[in-house]
C-alpha cells in the first residue's frame, strides 16, 4: 500500500468510512477522518478507535482499504 492510495481514500469528498486491512488479518475502521492519521512520509499511520485506544501501523504492511457503505463504519471481522 502506498501513502498516496490511503490520501485518495482519506481526502476523497464527500468522505466515505473505510476499513483498513492489515496483513496480519487485523481490520480498523476509519468512520471519519478524526479517526486516523498518516506521518508527511507516509510510512506510519495511527488508527483510532471509539474507546480512546489506538494501533500504530506500518504503512508497508497494509493489505488493503476497503471503502464502506455510508453509515457503516465497522471493519468486517477486525476491532
Amino acid at each position: 500500500m502506498t501513502i498516496e492510495n490511503l490520501r485518495e481514500v482519506y481526502e476523497a469528498r464527500p468522505f466515505r468510512p473505510f476499513a483498513i486491512h492489515a496483513a496480519d488479518g487485523r481490520g480498523f475502521s476509519v468512520p471519519h477522518t478524526e479517526f486516523l492519521a498518516y506521518d508527511p512520509e507516509g510510512r506510519t499511520i495511527v488508527a483510532l478507535r471509539n474507546d480512546g485506544t489506538f494501533s500504530i501501523l506500518d504503512l508497508s504492511l497494509i493489505t488493503e482499504l476497503e471503502v464502506l457503505p455510508t453509515g457503516d463504519g465497522a471493519a468486517k471481522g477486525g476491532e
